[in-house]
């Protein structure tokens, strides 16, 4: 594989031409990481609004004769009774964020950058899986991941943690200090998820060093960090929540009160396994499933020496020679990436949010619903099924007939692979019977569904 093929289909999101890359490829990438275009927000529903919304429709679910209340919070927007204005509204909030998403992936001038963000997305994953989420995946990516994606990672950390959409997901507006002034009156009591999957997914891995005790003092910690009616929609801290006391983590002594936070997050960007799983996961997710050891080991040096500066990370691993590597065993797509890429590698804008959505779901990829606080898998056998395989063909013959007259499949596999094109599928494409056929056979083959 080519500098300018691995430039196009490997780090970024497959290019109609190569002709713009070939000149120097690592240039091209190294500018997007340096000036990735910004992201247009403008019309978006944010956080605060969606809750108000939120809370409108699940009122009226509860009031539903076909949804118990036990059940709300495992409702999809479809299951969660009469169309009212406020579900109507939350929708068309929705669709519109999603669109502008995807439209961003397809037509950006900075497709690496854009990945990147994504990668961060899918780090930080929350999910529309129950009632209080429906509304609240987009603004999560808008407010927490995309202004701190190339900045500092105990900033996106912090602000991935405290938004609203995953102190709702993973619970802890439902976590109350035991010994906390709300806590004595209510009875109630911790709730471990989030400070759990802070240790385990967001910084140090699952054998980053960490022992339960140190996951029930960060969930003491966490205590305060809500979003309630009183706060309006907003995350806050709110000391009658919040544990009283010191906190020991990881041999560390931590404060009461919000300030903790700021330390705790500190502490675990510096901490020797937080760069190393993050150096790992990066290398596999964007180079190969079997992450070379040199190139993990300079990703991780280059975080722990730049206290964690996400820009110089991206620099240190897309210059990296071993990340150009035409060795490596390719990546397999995701569906949300297969069918994002088909659409920019044809300049094709999403003609219709929800037909894509149903289009991505139908190939195992719920968009805005992974299946848990994990995000969605990164290793090509966790989509190589032959089932999954077979509605990746039938998804290419369906999006080749529908395009059939938007682009001659035969000059376009050239332009967009050259001289990595294997000659197996160029004869394919050539002897197909139609325009339609021609452009399902090159969305089906080989250098298509894998990066």
């Amino acid at each position: 594989m080519h500098a300018a093929t691995i430039a196009s289909h490997r780090f970024g999101y497959s290019e109609t031409s190569l002709s713009a890359i070939k000149a120097d490829p690592r240039a091209w990438v190294k500018e997007q990481i340096e000036r990735p275009q910004p992201f247009d927000s403008a019309g978006l529903i944010d956080s605060v609004k969606a809750l108000v919304l939120t809370r409108e429709v699940l009122k009226t679910a509860l009031s539903a004769p076909k949804v118990e209340p036990g059940q709300v919070g495992k409702q999809d927007m479809d299951d969660l009774g009469p169309l009212t204005p406020s579900r109507r509204e939350l929708r068309q909030h929705n669709v519109r964020g999603l669109a502008r998403s995807w439209q961003q992936t397809i037509a950006t001038t900075t497709p690496v950058a854009e990945r990147w963000v994504h990668f961060w997305i899918n780090h930080f994953t929350v999910a529309a899986t129950k009632g209080t989420m429906i509304a609240l995946v987009g603004p999560h990516q808008v407010e927490a991941i995309r202004p701190h994606a190339f900045g500092s990672f105990k900033h996106l950390a912090r602000a991935a943690t405290v938004h609203p959409a995953m102190l709702l997901y993973l619970d802890n507006a439902q976590s109350f200090g035991p010994d906390s002034r709300a806590g004595k009156r209510r009875e109630k009591g911790l709730n471990e998820n989030l400070a759990r999957e802070l240790l385990e997914l967001h910084t140090l891995g699952v054998n980053g060093g960490y022992t339960q005790a140190d996951v029930t003092e960060t969930a003491r910690l966490l205590t305060g960090w809500t979003v309630r009616p009183e706060t309006q929609g907003k995350a806050e801290f709110m000391a009658a929540l919040h544990q009283p006391g010191s906190k020991t983590i990881l041999g560390k002594s931590y404060p009461e009160g919000p300030a903790a936070l700021d330390q705790l997050l500190t502490d675990l960007s510096r901490h020797p396994s937080c760069s190393k799983f993050l150096a790992n996961k990066l290398v596999r997710h964007f180079v190969t499933d079997e992450p070379p050891a040199a190139l993990v080991d300079a990703v991780a040096t280059r975080f722990r020496t730049s206290d964690g500066d996400l820009r110089a990370v991206a620099h240190t691993l897309f210059s990296h020679d071993l990340a150009w590597s035409p060795d490596h065993a390719p990546k397999f797509k995701r569906p949300e990436e297969l069918v994002l890429s088909a659409h920019r590698m044809l300049k094709q804008p999403v003609d219709s949010v929800e037909q894509l959505v149903f289009a991505v779901q139908g190939m195992g990829q719920a968009v805005g619903r992974a299946p848990s606080p994990q995000g969605w898998p990164d290793r090509a056998e966790d989509w190589l099924s032959p089932d999954a395989l077979l509605k990746r063909v039938q998804w290419a013959e369906r999006f080749g007939e529908l395009h059939r007259e938007n682009a001659d499949a035969r000059a376009l596999a050239q332009l967009a692979w050259g001289a990595d094109l294997s000659r197996s599928t160029l004869q394919h494409i050539e002897r197909a019977e139609s325009s339609a056929q021609a452009l399902a056979l090159a969305l089906s083959s080989p250098e298509f569904q894998r990066r």
